[in-house]
Formats: C-alpha cells, sequence, structure tokens
C-alpha cells in the first residue's frame, strides 16, 4: 500500500498508471451504460465491469485510493481463508497446514506494487474461496468458479481436476454453468459491447515479457530489425518472425491442453488434494506457454499455490518455491528494469530469461507431480483373486472386506487319520 499510494518509490514506471487513467476511464465509460467498445486495451470478460466500477462503493475516498483499499481487502480476505484452512484440526481429523499462508504472506510484497496496482487479486480471492468451498459446498464453488471466469478467464482452470460423476459434480458443474451463462446474458443485455474483448485477445501478438519474447531478445543482437510497440495494452515485439513465435505458442497452449487432457484419462486415483494440485498446474501451464505474460499473472500462481500448501498430502511443494522465486525476479524485470527489457539490455533481459525458466521448471515439476500422484498402483491379478475369494470389494490396490472375516483354517493335527 505505501508503493501504490507512492510513499515508497521504486525504480521503473509508475504502475498505479493503470489505476488512474486506464481503469478510471473505463469506469466513466461503463457509468454511460456501454463497455469499452473501440478501446483495443480492453481485454477482459464482461463481468470485470464489476471489479471496474467497485471504487464506486467508496466514493468519499476518490477513485484509485477507493481501488487500493478493496484491493487491500481482498488480500485481507484471502489470507484469512488461507489461515483458517491451514489451522490444526482435532483428532482423528488432520487439518491443514500454515505453510499455505506464508507462501501467499512472501508472495505478494514478492510482486511489488503491481500486486495492488491491478484487479487480478481480486480474482484471486474468488479463485481461493471457490476452492476451499469445494469439498463441502461445491455449489457455491461451482457459483464462484462462474464468476471468476466471468472476470478475467483462468479461473475456468480451477475446474481441471473436479470429479465428472455423482451429485457433488452435477452441484460444482452446474453452479459453474449456471453462474456464468446467467451473468454473461445479465451483462450482454446490460450494455452493448460484453464481448468485444473476444476479438482483441485474438489479435495480441507476442509480448516482450513472454517465453516467446526471449527469442527476439536473443536475436537483436545478431541483426534482428523488429522493434517493440505498445498495441493491445501491453509492448509487444512487431516484426520478421513475431507471427511464426505467435503461433508456436498457441501450438504450446495446445499441447498444454492435451497434456491435461491425457492426465485426466490416465489419471486412476484421486486424493483430496488433486482439485488443487490440478488447479495450480493447468494455470501454471497456460502462463507460461502464453503470448503474453504480465506481471500481475504471477498472483494466479502464488494464489493456487498457497491454497495446495495448506492441505496435507500436497505434492507442489517444490513447484511452488519455484513460484515464489520467479514472482521476485518480476519484481526486478517489471518495474524496476523495465527499460533495458524494453531496450533488449542485459540489465533485464537476464531476469526476465531466469524468471521464464523458473516458469517452464516449475510447469515441468508441477506435471510430473501431478501425474504421479494420480497414477496409483495397477491391482494386480493376484489382489483380484485374493479380494473375490474373501468377498470384499477392490479399492484401488487393496481390498476392503465388506462381509464376515473367512473362518481360520482347521488343524490338521486334530483330525483322525
Amino acid at each position: 500500500m505505501l508503493c501504490v499510494l507512492r510513499v515508497v518509490v521504486l525504480p521503473g514506471p509508475d504502475v498505479t498508471s493503470d489505476v488512474s487513467v486506464i481503469y478510471h476511464g473505463w469506469s466513466e465509460v461503463l457509468s454511460g451504460g456501454t463497455y469499452p467498445l473501440h478501446d483495443v486495451t480492453w481485454q477482459y470478460p464482461p463481468a470485470a465491469a464489476l471489479a471496474v466500477l467497485s471504487p464506486g462503493l467508496l466514493p468519499f475516498l476518490g477513485y484509485t485510493p477507493a481501488f487500493f483499499t478493496l484491493v487491500l481487502v481482498a488480500d485481507a480476505v484471502v489470507l484469512t481463508l488461507l489461515l483458517r484452512a491451514g489451522r490444526p484440526a482435532p483428532a482423528p481429523r488432520s487439518g491443514g497446514r500454515p505453510a499455505g499462508a506464508w507462501v501467499w504472506i512472501a508472495g505478494v510484497p514478492l510482486l511489488g506494487p503491481t500486486a495492488y496496482a491491478r484487479y487480478d487479486l481480486m480474482v484471486v480471492a474468488v479463485a481461493v474461496a471457490a476452492l476451499f468451498a469445494a469439498a463441502r459446498r461445491p455449489r457455491l464453488a461451482g457459483a464462484l468458479t462462474g464468476l471468476g471466469a466471468l472476470l478475467k478467464v483462468w479461473p475456468v482452470l480451477l475446474l481441471t481436476g473436479a470429479p465428472l460423476r455423482g451429485r457433488r459434480a452435477r452441484a460444482l458443474w452446474g453452479g459453474a454453468g449456471g453462474a456464468a451463462a446467467g451473468l454473461t446474458l445479465a451483462c450482454v443485455a446490460a450494455a452493448p459491447g460484453a464481448l468485444a474483448f473476444l476479438t482483441f485477445q485474438r489479435d495480441r501478438g507476442t509480448e516482450i515479457e513472454s517465453l516467446g519474447g526471449l527469442v527476439f531478445h536473443l536475436a537483436r543482437p545478431f541483426g534482428w530489425d523488429g522493434t517493440v510497440l505498445l498495441r493491445y495494452g501491453s509492448v509487444e515485439f512487431v516484426g520478421p518472425g513475431v507471427p511464426l513465435v505467435s503461433a508456436l505458442a498457441l501450438l504450446l497452449n495446445g499441447a498444454a491442453l492435451g497434456w491435461l487432457v491425457l492426465w485426466r484419462v490416465r489419471a486412476r486415483e484421486f486424493t483430496r488434494t488433486t482439485l488443487y494440485d490440478a488447479a495450480f498446474t493447468a494455470t501454471l501451464l497456460f502462463t507460461t506457454t502464453s503470448r503474453v505474460i504480465s506481471p500481475q499473472y504471477l498472483l494466479w500462481l502464488v494464489g493456487l499455490a498457497a491454497v495446495g500448501m495448506t492441505v496435507r498430502g500436497g505434492r507442489q511443494g517444490l513447484p511452488a518455491l519455484l513460484v515464489l522465486l520467479a514472482t521476485g525476479l518480476t519484481l526486478l524485470e517489471f518495474p524496476v528494469g523495465f527499460a533495458h527489457v524494453v531496450a533488449g539490455d542485459p540489465r533485464g533481459v537476464v531476469p526476465l530469461a531466469l524468471r521464464n525458466g523458473l516458469l517452464v521448471a516449475a510447469s515441468l515439476s508441477a506435471c510430473r507431480r501431478l501425474w504421479a500422484s494420480t497414477r496409483g498402483r495397477p491391482a494386480g491379478r493376484a489382489a483380484v483373486v485374493r479380494a473375490r475369494r474373501h468377498g470384499g470389494t477392490l479399492i484401488g490396490t487393496r481390498p476392503r472386506i465388506t462381509g464376515p472375516a473367512p473362518a481360520p483354517p482347521a488343524d490338521r493335527s486334530a483330525r483322525p487319520g
């Protein structure tokens, strides 16, 4: 808060300009009864209007201070949810772990003022609440997921590890679909241009902070004659080879989707941590392979990593640590070293390359751990025979005895003859 209020000033561009200029301008357009139809920087689903208009709840503060205050409240909500979920429970329940809260406490400051100068933290609060509600209140969790998807699309990935059959699955998927459809219809009916963001997203290119952008950072010293321009709300590369790299990024997105589908088909064992681990892994994959990696995207990963770290038995500890390191490097490249990133200087490119390398390593590690945690052990023929012989049902790899225990064999020495 001290950073966004300019009490503590970090080197680099003023990250609060998006709030004071862009968000405030959008709020005035939205208040007039229409979406920003002709503004290509409007890259968000229709419910994002709720976040942009939310500072109107505190009119006595002015738009920008009110926005920062609401983000502060969202930060407190996330921390409260993580602290509650991380409390130990009385026996025989094991409760949660405080590690998740510490991941959040570390991750938000590591990103610097960007964490409070974008509305992404509000979306993370919705996503965290949805994940924690999934176990006991699946309909509410589904509704929150639908709301999150209409705020910034990526929360739809929370359903990656959701059950597909049963009453809980119907409540979760039905709540998500109903909330998303209802909100979309309401937004379309309320103002024209609710779906204009789809065209603007389609036309985006390769942003200079993305994984694909490293290709052109490395090509610059060898005579690549392209340039950088501010387009669609971010700084992108423009020049030879950019369309090809953008197409390859889309192919990587498709490969990530294909791997997730293969994982769901091959997964044998779903535990209480699978929903959290799958949501984190899917979001990490799509963030890393995206044509655009804006600094605030790291908040999504920090929030989902924190949720996974609250649950005992979670397997994503190493990827969560790598994400925290990547978040700290993100602060070094934006806003501190952003001028050097734009210019292609080593002072900007080196932290950026390290950050993207950590995201790749975290993605590979998260995929491997998610795959291993749900593969289980295939039951051998002997286990199946034993289960049937004892009147039991095979659960995973162990037979569960559902009938009376078999009688012990008679003592052969007591038989005549």
